[in-house]
């Protein structure tokens, strides 16, 4: 049996990070949670993630902007996904900027973002 999929989420809305690690947590995805950018590129390095969800709207350090110093500090191959709720041509467009290795919007239902997190896994892990 394969090993679990491992997920960071970092977002500073405490809320919608619970709902995000129940949504996953239901399809067995294992994930962890930052709620503030600061501190991120530590916990990348500590929990050594598949995928790390970067939320772009955060007060202290936007996603876009976290993303350089996340993936020096981050294991070979993870894959880092802005995740928000801009319209999606936005947000692929601003992914494409950045180098993030994808997008998924904050308006996917659960199922659509577990397997595009499955997707996202399956890169990384074909890549390691």
């Amino acid at each position: 049996m394969p090993d679990k999929i491992r997920v960071l989420v970092v977002d500073d809305d405490q809320q919608h990070l619970a709902l995000v690690e129940r949504l996953l947590g239901s399809y067995g995805i294992e994930v962890r949670t930052c709620e503030s950018a600061l501190g991120a590129s530590k916990t990348i390095r500590h929990e050594k993630p598949d995928v790390v969800l970067l939320d772009v709207n955060m007060d202290d350090l936007s996603g876009d902007q976290l993303l350089g110093v996340a993936r020096r500090h981050a294991p070979e191959g993870t894959q880092f996904v802005l995740y928000s709720a801009h319209d999606d041509s936005r947000l692929r467009q601003l992914a494409g900027q950045v180098g993030a290795d994808g997008w998924i919007s904050k308006s996917a239902d659960s199922t659509t973002l577990a397997q595009r997190i499955e997707e996202f896994a399956t890169r990384r892990r074909a890549r390691s």
